[in-house]
Formats: C-alpha cells, sequence, structure tokens
C-alpha cells in the first residue's frame, strides 16, 4: 500500500517483479493471505498471476483499479478472486458490477493492463436546506449599461422596481430534507445543515405563510434583505439615461433637472426641483416645477391636479385644477377647467390660454411679437370635443356627396347599387349621430359668465380675448382693465380696474 496523501490511497494486492515488495515477499506462496508489512495487502497465488491494484480516492468516496494481467505461464484474475479482494478490502457499498466485469474480461482477453477503472462509488451527503423566502426572480430587474448611442432604447428601461398591490415580491422555499452519505466501505456520512439568508417583509407588505404580497403600488426597495413598498419615488439626482423614463403609480419626487426626451408617467402628484425639460408628462395629481417648464414644441403636459411653476415656454399644458405661473407663459397652449394666474409682473406673450373661471396676468401680448388668444368661461374638453365632431361632420359631408355623385351615374350592377345604398344609409346615421353631439356639446361649453380677465398691466393691440364664446378684439393697448361679458348687452367690455 502506497499513501500519497489523506486523500488517495493505494492498494497493491501482489507486487511487480523486481518491485521492494516483491523482494519483501519473494518467498510468500501462500493464496489469500495478508501482507505483514502492509496490512491492507492481499497476495494472490504465484507473484505472475493476474492480479488487482486498488486506489482509494477523495476520503473512500471512490475506488478506482488498475487490472494487472498474468506474465508467462501466471495464471488470469478470475471474477471470484475479485469479489473476495473487495471484500477483505471492505468495499461494500457502490460497486460497479458491470463496470468490474468489463474491465476484467478486457484484461485477460488482451493480456493488457487495463488502468483506472471505477469499481465502486460511494454516496455524496445530500445537505438539508431550511425553508426560506426567495425573491420573485421576475420582478422587472433592470441590467446591461445605459448610453444614448445605443440602439436600443434605454429610455424605455427603468432601474426602479415597480410592483402592484397584491404582486408576489418573494415565495416561500419549503425545507428540503437532508440525506446521509456512504463510502465505498458503508461508513455513513452526516449531511449538513444549510441556512440560507432569505427576504423578511417589511412597510406595506403582508405574509400569507407562502408568499410575500405588496399592500400598495409603489417602488420596491430591498434593505437588508427586508423587502418593503415605497408609496413615493424619491430621485435624488437628474432624470436621464441612469434612470430611463419614469412610470410609477404614486407621487413622484425628482431633485435634478429632467432632461429632454423622457417622459414621466405618476399615479399621484409630480414635484420637480429645478428646470423641466419636457417631452411628455402626465400626471394624475398636482405638478410642481421650481423652476421653468421647457418644451420643444410638440412638448405635451397633463395635470389632474393643480400646476404651479415658474414659467411655461413653447409647449402644451393642460390641467384640471388651477394654474399658478410666476414670470410668464411664452408662445404655449395652455388649458384650465379653472383659472390661471400669472405674477403680478408676469407676461402671456403668444399662443393661446383657455381658463374656465378667468384670468390674471401682469401683462397680455408683446408689441414686436405674436398676438395672444385668450379664452374664459368656456369648457376647454367639450369646445375640443365640439371641433372633433366638426371636423368628422366635414369629413361625412364630403363622402356623401361623392357617394351621391356615383349613385346618380345610372351606370353599374345591382349588386353594387346595394352596397353603396348600405354605405349611404351608414355614413347618413354617422352625420345626424355627430350632428346630435355637436348640438349637445353647444349647450356645455359655456360654463362661467362670469369670469373675467385681469391685467394691471397693458394688453397688447391685436389680442383677441373671448368670454363665454363672444369675442373682444384689442384694436388699441389697454392698460390697468378688467375684461368681462356685459350680460345684459351679451358684449365683452373692458373697465377700469
Amino acid at each position: 500500500m502506497k499513501i500519497t496523501d489523506n486523500k488517495i490511497r493505494t492498494v497493491e494486492i501482489f507486487p511487480r517483479p523486481g518491485s521492494k515488495m516483491e523482494k519483501q515477499d519473494a518467498s510468500r506462496e501462500e493464496t489469500g493471505t495478508p501482507d505483514p508489512q502492509n496490512p491492507q495487502s492481499i497476495l494472490l497465488g504465484n507473484k505472475n498471476d493476474g492480479n488487482l491494484r486498488v486506489t482509494f480516492l477523495n476520503n473512500d468516496m471512490e475506488a478506482i483499479a488498475d487490472f494487472i494481467p498474468p506474465l508467462g505461464s501466471g495464471a488470469p484474475l478470475t471474477l471470484e478472486q475479485v469479489w473476495d479482494i473487495l471484500e477483505k478490502l471492505k468495499i461494500l457499498h457502490g460497486i460497479r458490477q458491470d463496470a468490474v466485469e468489463k474491465a476484467l474480461e478486457e484484461c485477460n482477453a488482451t493480456r493488457r493492463l487495463v488502468k483506472d477503472v471505477v469499481i465502486a462509488k460511494g454516496d455524496a451527503p445530500v445537505s438539508e436546506v431550511a425553508e426560506y423566502f426567495e425573491i420573485n426572480p421576475h420582478l422587472n430587474q433592470v441590467s446591461g449599461p445605459a448610453d444614448s448611442k445605443s440602439r436600443i432604447d434605454y429610455r424605455a428601461r427603468s432601474p426602479f422596481v415597480i410592483v402592484k398591490k397584491g404582486q408576489a415580491l418573494a415565495r416561500l422555499r419549503p425545507r428540503k430534507a437532508g440525506k446521509e452519505g456512504k463510502t465505498v466501505h458503508g461508513a455513513a456520512l452526516p449531511f449538513q445543515m444549510i441556512r440560507p439568508e432569505g427576504v423578511n417583509g417589511g412597510a406595506n407588505t403582508r405574509n400569507d405563510g407562502k408568499l410575500i404580497l405588496a399592500e400598495i403600488n409603489g417602488q420596491l426597495i430591498e434593505n437588508h434583505r427586508e423587502l418593503s413598498v415605497q408609496e413615493s419615488l424619491m430621485i435624488k439626482g437628474a432624470v436621464g439615461y441612469g434612470t430611463g423614463n419614469i412610470i410609477f403609480p404614486g407621487d413622484v419626487f425628482i431633485e435634478g433637472p429632467v432632461s429632454d426626451g423622457f417622459k414621466i408617467y405618476s399615479g399621484g402628484s409630480i414635484t420637480i426641483k429645478q428646470t423641466f425639460d419636457v417631452t411628455d408628462v402626465v400626471a394624475r395629481g398636482d405638478l410642481t416645477v421650481a423652476g421653468g417648464i421647457i418644451g420643444r414644441g410638440a412638448a405635451l403636459v397633463k395635470s389632474g391636479g393643480a400646476v404651479r411653476t415658474k414659467f411655461i415656454e413653447n409647449c402644451r399644458l393642460a390641467a384640471r385644477k388651477a394654474i399658478t405661473v410666476d414670470s410668464g407663459i411664452i408662445n404655449s397652449s395652455v388649458f384650465t377647467l379653472e383659472s390661471i394666474e400669472v405674477g403680478e409682473k408676469g407676461m402671456i406673450l403668444g399662443g393661446e390660454a383657455y381658463a374656465v373661471h378667468g384670468i390674471k396676468a401682469g401683462g397680455i401680448g408683446k408689441k414686436t411679437g405674436k398676438a395672444p388668444r385668450i379664452h374664459c368661461g368656456i369648457d376647454f374638453t367639450a369646445q375640443q370635443e365640439k371641433e372633433k365632431n366638426n371636423n368628422l361632420l366635414r369629413i361625412l359631408a364630403a363622402k356623401l356627396t361623392r357617394l351621391r355623385e356615383m349613385m346618380a351615374d345610372p351606370g353599374g350592377n345591382a349588386e353594387q347599387r346595394a352596397k353603396m345604398e348600405e354605405l349611404l344609409r351608414r355614413l347618413e346615421t354617422e352625420q345626424q349621430q355627430a350632428a346630435a353631439r355637436v348640438s349637445d356639446l353647444l349647450g356645455r361649453i359655456n360654463t362661467d359668465e362670469n369670469a373675467a380677465v385681469e391685467v394691471p398691466g397693458e394688453i397688447v393691440a391685436g389680442t383677441l380675448i373671448e368670454i363665454c364664446q363672444v369675442a373682444l378684439f384689442v384694436t388699441e393697448p389697454l392698460r390697468k382693465v378688467r375684461i368681462r361679458l356685459d350680460k345684459a348687452t351679451g358684449k365683452v367690455i373692458s373697465e377700469a380696474l
């Protein structure tokens, strides 16, 4: 036996001619007797007989053998002798009978050494795994670099994990039972206990025994293996390629600037502490921008609440509640179902403004610029719906005219004429429905006859002011005036503040 380390033990059953063991055992002729110099060696018959050399690996978890052919007139090794050797070496578990028989047959048939045959293999212990909650792998994690030059639109990707109420955040992994192992000698090997580092539920989550679930819509936060759901999204820096577009069900707070080209959708309010380069923004609640709102002409802002900002420039903005602007509205289309109030020295320059309950501004228009258009007292949503239906009526009228011209031609077969008559009936029905909607909307557009426009500064000539669809075209500059609808005369008049 040769011991090279604590993991490999080699047992040579019979020494080959010329070896040290051969000189020690040259006089031994006994069959199957232990070697006193090497208690685990077994000597089989004549030294020229076939033999077996066994090596134990990995702390007796594996036994490999070299099948040694006989020399000269020596007898070949038999299968019975092999089993006898394995028994004497106490190889009791995991014996690979097919491998033993195949190697022995090859060795005896070819009379060549067959090396490194795995004749037995133990069973490794199976660790026991304690139960734990594993985070849901399907949550929308992000990977990969963010690069404005990449073909992938990283504006559509987000580093934030947004979850919905009732969504599974983590799943319970049940205990996995352990199992003892065995060496090739049949010795038991104990299994280990593994306790994975799972996650726990925190704020705005609940545990139903099998799942950790979100209690609200919001941002998933993992802190020291605790999962919580935050109802607001706080962005410390800028919105750009590092954040992607912001789509969040709750309130959004942004401390840095918002780069052009990025969209923000919020199911709550939006608060931005710097200038806002707007592309597309929708807030179900209020929109507050400490800096100004700058668009690129096609920019669109929608707020289900109030809007407050320093200035609005080159964009289209609609709000259900009041719009308050400190310094001015420049070349923008602004709509509200309440009122617009611009600072005492603030100006409305160019564009158009719709406000149901009226407008207050330091001044309206600029002598060298395009004159603005002011509309008060009307519901802009009803006005837009009316315009949409009026456009539809124009399209339908053109189609009907063309169709009637075609039907006036006596040519064509009966089938074609039937199809045209059916189309005519369908278009006429659609025309009647659109006309009815316009008629209904006409009665809903004017909503506040008491709406007024108050300007302590100047309204430049060329400005159009409309109250409840009654217009006043300013031909001479007006200063320090209040413009309102005179119900008695049905005209829009101006009076000194």
